[in-house]
Order: C-alpha cells, then structure tokens, then sequence
C-alpha cells in the first residue's frame, strides 16, 4: 500500500524537525550536487534546496505519491526549476546511472529513511557508488528501540505489526559503514519521543506513518479502528521515537 501523501505531508512536523537538525550537520559551500535518499514530499528538500542557491538536488523516494507530492510543492518554489530533479528508485537498486551527469554526488542527505531498508549493507555500498571520494554521508532514521511502545500495543492486540523495518544499533551501523567504502564515521542514538495532544491524533498517525504497513493487510473498512484500539492501548498518547545518527565520508 502507497503512503497516503497528502495527509503525510500535513501530519509530518515531527520528520521536519529531524531533518533540519540533520541538515545542519551538512558542510555546504552551496554549489554541491546533493542526493535526498528518501525525499517524502519534498518539505525538507525545500530546506536543502536553499542551502544551495548555486547548486543541484536530486529528490529520490520509492514511493509513486510521495515524488508526485514532492513536484507539485516544487513547482511552486521559485528558482527550483533545472535545480531539482526527481528520481523514482529503490535504494537498493541505486547506481550512478540513475544520476546521470550529476553522479558522482558531493553528498547524500537523508532522514527517517534507512530504517525502511532492510539490507544496510547493500544500502550503504549503493550510497558510496554515488559518491566521490570525500563525499558526505549524513542521515538520520530510525534505531534500536524505536517505537517499542507501539510495537509492544499491537502484540497487545494479539497480533504482530506487519511489515519490514531495521531498526539498526548505532555499533552495528558503524560497522557497516566502515566496511562498505566510508571513512571518519560518527554513528550515534538519541530518544527524541512526539508528544500527541490526544488519542485520536495519535491514531492518525498512526494510520497514516506507523503502521501503514500493517494496515495494508486489513480490510479498508478495519483500518481506522484498529490505529485507534493501538492508540486506545497505548499507556499515553506518545510515540517513543529513537533516532539513529550517520556521519560519514566517502573513502
């Protein structure tokens, strides 16, 4: 099931704020060509796009909804057109020939992505061939124990969240990096848990961000009540987020 783009797009301030903080981590001159792996609809992009007043991104994300969202936003950003160029692709089939002239990158950027691909090996080799030597990587996504108390409601329920995620610990995604062509890596976890003002908007986003995996094996009609029997179970309307931090550069 594609996300539901629109509501994403209005419910995502969480992920906003995650990715400026990110985004200051970036070392920019504003003339680099930068990947977004994992661009959403594009509110972040926006962000990174005015870091670089002389140079390129690309807004790359698997999902169909998401990129459609991310063009109409940038369609209305002055001076975006011939700055911004969108990419459909699974970042585990990522090459250079998906960037055409742009690759090899100056950096990748990326948040509440990488935890939605489970082969972080593969993933972190695809990201170093994009890169040129030097290169950034810095992202954010989702680390171990992240979202345990919803994970803990649904069992609750009697059943086990569907779906495919990796949340990764800070010591294993070192590793991987180190042995998949990155150097100067800092990975590192904080708790950063999103406060809801009642039950019924934490169903939302539910519905709409954590398990809309889940709710794609039900039928349309049971969707909404079970995000709320989740939230209604939850022991108070707040989602324990765990963020995993990436520095790194290219070798």
């Amino acid at each position: 099931m594609d996300w539901d783009a629109p509501n994403y797009d209005r419910l995502s301030n969480p992920h906003v704020l995650w990715g400026r903080a990110v985004l200051e981590r970036l070392e920019l001159a504003g003339d680099e060509a930068v990947l977004d792996a994992g661009c959403g609809t594009g509110r972040v992009t926006e962000e990174l796009l005015a870091r670089l007043p002389l140079g390129k991104v690309v807004a790359l994300d698997a999902s169909p909804a998401m990129l459609d969202q991310a063009r109409s936003r940038f369609a209305k950003v002055p001076g975006a057109a011939g700055r911004v160029s969108f990419v459909h692709a699974d970042l585990l089939e990522l090459s250079p020939t998906h960037l055409r002239a742009l690759a090899p990158l100056d950096a990748v950027f990326s948040t509440a992505t990488f935890h939605w691909v489970t082969d972080h090996d593969r993933l972190f080799a695809n990201l170093r061939a994009v890169l040129r030597g030097g290169g950034q990587l810095v992202a954010q996504c989702g680390g171990e124990g992240n979202i345990a108390s919803v994970v803990a409601a649904v069992r609750r329920l009697g059943t086990e969240r569907a779906g495919t995620w990796l949340y990764a610990s800070a010591e294993e995604t070192a590793a991987r990096l180190e042995r998949t062509g990155f150097d100067g890596v800092h990975c590192w976890c904080h708790a950063d848990p999103v406060s809801f003002p009642d039950r019924e908007a934490l169903a939302e986003f539910l519905q709409t961000v954590c398990l809309r995996e889940h709710l794609g094996t039900l039928p349309p009609a049971e969707r909404r009540r079970f995000a709320e029997r989740v939230a209604e179970t939850m022991p108070e309307p707040v989602i324990d987020y765990v963020r995993l931090n990436v520095v790194a550069r290219a070798r």
